[in-house]
């Protein structure tokens, strides 16, 4: 089936604002702190059980379960599968910021101005709900699907808390599928938030510590060191001119230019000669680019500084996520069928939606498009710019309308049984 706008107003009819909007302050109240994901979870059990998806769980790390479920179609469908991640990131000093304000309770889901606030509204919660929402659409429309729609909520997705952030979640679930203990999907959406565009693509991306030793020495005679904060100025300058070659040689339509970004550094404190000095750089790809390769022309350009004898410089890779340096980058095509029907449903649903970005994040369809074979889009409401930070929160209307778009969607894809 193709997009068909008079299903998509017939689904809109049957929109309950208010279950939908408690469906999402539900999930914002459960605090789910990257490590906390279970709190998250056993919400999601009952809601899964209650829209008839059969859910599973099963603990990636102990104490921390990731969460899947299916409706089986009537059969000749296509397999849609939505996945999303259910951690969030910390609450460091929201309360603080908000004191004695509605908003002071990053899990209450205030409502103001048209908007719910919180923690994980838009990263992911909204996402999630979304799509949980739209096959309750489906059900309140008295449509039967032909194909397979499945769930599947994993955690260890944000980085910033202890021990954690590395996409232990995801791991396991691409595990179980490559196993046949999961079905593969024919298509995925990873509910990340992008106001209701459809991301086909996004960046790749490692993150660098780089360690710069010398020797120190006592200040008044510094002969008898080596300094490293020397030669960090000139790693630095290495960096920086390896990055202006990497942006100048290639721009992806969607994704736009590969950089090397310098992002921390420090060395010396006291009255003598640097014995060592530290750095950390992120380095983003484009979806053409080979991560392997990436290293090594970094590391090539840092060894070629042109330091002085005695300095040692040891680089690591500390945010392997599908590769051991970091996380590769991804794409489909953009022209594919699914993608077409999804942005003509968005665009229906909420007019100047849908349009085909590029991901200004990494996230993890890498793991779907590139270790099992499903194509994979991000879309979902939500702001990214908003999240991660004091003042996260997603439009209602946009939330409603990814609803009906998911929903449109579903119907779309999976098909329709004809009554």
């Amino acid at each position: 089936m193709t997009f068909s706008a008079p299903l998509s107003d017939q689904l809109r009819k049957h929109v309950s604002r208010d279950d939908v909007l408690a469906l999402l302050k539900g999930a914002v109240a459960r605090q789910s702190i990257t490590g906390n994901e279970v709190n998250f979870v056993d919400y999601l059990q009952g809601q899964m059980a209650g829209l008839r998806l059969d859910p599973v769980r099963a603990d990636f790390l102990p104490g921390r379960p990731n969460i899947w479920g299916e409706r089986k179609g009537a059969g000749n469908g296509n397999r849609l599968l939505f996945i999303g991640h259910t951690d969030t990131v910390h609450v460091r000093g929201w309360e603080e910021h908000w004191a004695g304000t509605e908003r002071q309770d990053p899990f209450g889901g205030a409502v103001i101005d048209g908007e719910i606030w919180g923690r994980g509204t838009g990263d992911l919660k909204a996402g999630i709900c979304s799509a949980l929402a739209a096959l309750q659409l489906i059900d309140n429309a008295g449509l039967k699907l032909k194909g397979d729609v499945a769930f599947a909520f994993v955690g260890d997705e944000e980085s910033g808390e202890p021990g954690t952030g590395v996409s232990a979640g995801i791991k396991d679930f691409t595990g179980r599928v490559l196993a046949g203990e999961i079905e593969k999907s024919d298509f995925a959406i990873y509910v990340e938030p992008t106001r209701l565009a459809v991301f086909p693509a996004q960046m790749g991306f490692f993150i660098a510590e780089v360690k710069i030793t010398g020797k120190s020495a006592y200040f008044g005679v510094p002969e008898q060191g080596v300094d490293a904060l020397k030669a960090s100025h000139s790693v630095l300058s290495a960096i920086w001119a390896h990055s202006a070659a990497i942006a100048a040689r290639a721009e992806h339509d969607l994704v736009g230019r590969a950089f090397a970004l310098v992002t921390e550094i420090n060395g010396g404190g006291y009255i003598a000669v640097p014995g060592e000095c530290r750095l950390s750089l992120i380095r983003k790809l484009l979806p053409q680019e080979n991560l392997d390769d990436a290293v090594a022309e970094l590391e090539a350009a840092i060894h070629g500084a042109g330091v002085e004898d005695g300095i040692t410089i040891e680089i690591a890779y500390p945010a392997g996520r599908d590769h051991e340096f970091g996380g590769s980058p991804a794409e489909v095509a953009a022209d594919l069928q699914p993608i077409t029907n999804l942005t003509e449903a968005l665009e229906h649903a909420m007019p100047g939606r849908g349009q085909i970005e590029g991901a200004p994040y990494w996230s993890e369809a890498p793991f779907l498009i590139h270790q099992i074979g499903c194509p994979a889009v991000y879309c979902a409401p939500g702001d990214i710019t908003n999240c991660h930070t004091l003042e996260e929160r997603v439009d209602i209307e946009e939330y409603v309308a990814g609803i009906v778009a998911f929903a449109t969607f579903i119907a779309s894809y999976c098909g329709v049984v004809e009554e």
